[in-house]
């Protein structure tokens, strides 16, 4: 059951909490904002609604500060009041996600919380950075395809001598080598398999994406193919010149490093039966770890029927 944290007064907690919707929400009153900010983080809620209605004008302050804590901010945050002017008086739109006006129609309140709530766990979910689902959704949808018996390919992308790379240039080149092969995939995927692909990102610089069985090698092989003649164009003149980069490796030693490569691992259920998605994974981990042992940039397919 999902716990909100209600910030009120009594009667207006109970107009919330009678017939059906207590089923689906656990109502927890705070008397005042300060009250809830002292339980904030030893009991965090899924929601917090506050009846603006009698509160102080430091209120938008104080919800201010909770949507820019990075703990809890993304709490969705909905506003409860009698009057929409009240809550443009106090200037709340750019800190609340939602609001009610009372007098609350039951159904039509339980609905539009149950949506905030949907849509606050898609934006939480998303890699900030790229704004790619994440493992939560990539676990799912590995699921979800297994589940309904679909013959597919679970691919994994990583970056090759990526560290070296943010490390001569900086992490704002290296997020922009990111966002590229994010764009990139995404674009690729989506023009050679609109109605059957999916792209994650599970953080960094590793990517997973899938497509049909049938289709993998050719959406793999084009997305080698862009990513290298992109990638020069992130380096300087004079690394373009030499074809490499001098940098620090792991144990803290300068090198020398090749451009920034692509290797891709291909898990798929079209041999063999998979009925669980972390067998899926596995093998796609391997496939990219073998991948990697071959120079440039690859992708290796699982040929194992057994």
């Amino acid at each position: 059951m999902k716990k909100i944290a209600f910030v009120g007064e009594q009667p207006v907690l109970e107009e919330f909490a009678r017939g059906d919707f207590s089923k689906d929400f656990e109502l927890v009153l705070h008397h005042s904002v300060s009250q809830l900010l002292e339980s904030l983080f030893t009991a965090p809620p899924d929601m917090i609604l506050v009846d603006v209605s009698g509160l102080n004008p430091k209120l938008r302050d104080a919800l201010a500060e909770i949507r820019s804590d990075p703990v809890c901010g993304h709490i969705p945050l909905v506003a409860v009041s009698g009057d929409v002017g009240r809550l443009e008086s106090l200037a709340l739109g750019s800190v609340i996600d939602d609001y009610v006006l009372l007098p609350a129609d039951e159904g039509d309140c339980s609905f539009r919380l149950r949506l905030c709530r949907e849509r606050a766990s898609k934006i939480l979910e998303l890699n900030p950075l790229t704004r790619l689902p994440g493992n939560i959704s990539i676990i799912k949808e590995m699921q979800r395809r297994l589940d309904n018996g679909a013959v597919f390919a679970l691919a994994y992308a990583d970056i090759d001598f990526f560290k070296p790379f943010n490390d001569r240039y900086g992490f704002s080149r290296g997020d922009e080598v990111i966002r590229m092969v994010a764009r990139l995939i995404l674009n690729i995927t989506k023009m050679q398999c609109p109605n059957d692909s999916f792209i994650g990102h599970v953080g960094g610089d590793d990517f997973l994406f899938m497509v049909p069985f049938e289709e993998v090698e050719g959406v793999c092989g084009e997305v080698i193919r862009h990513f290298d003649s992109i990638v020069p164009s992130f380096y300087n003149p004079e690394d373009r010149a030499a074809g490499l980069i001098e940098s620090t490796d792991r144990d803290g030693r300068r090198r020398s490093f090749s451009f920034i490569t692509l290797s891709i691992g291909v898990a798929h259920n079209a041999f063999t039966a998979v009925r669980d998605y972390r067998r899926l994974s596995e093998v796609a981990a391997e496939m990219k770890k073998y991948a990697k042992t071959h120079p440039g940039s690859c992708f290796k397919v699982d040929r194992r029927k057994a």
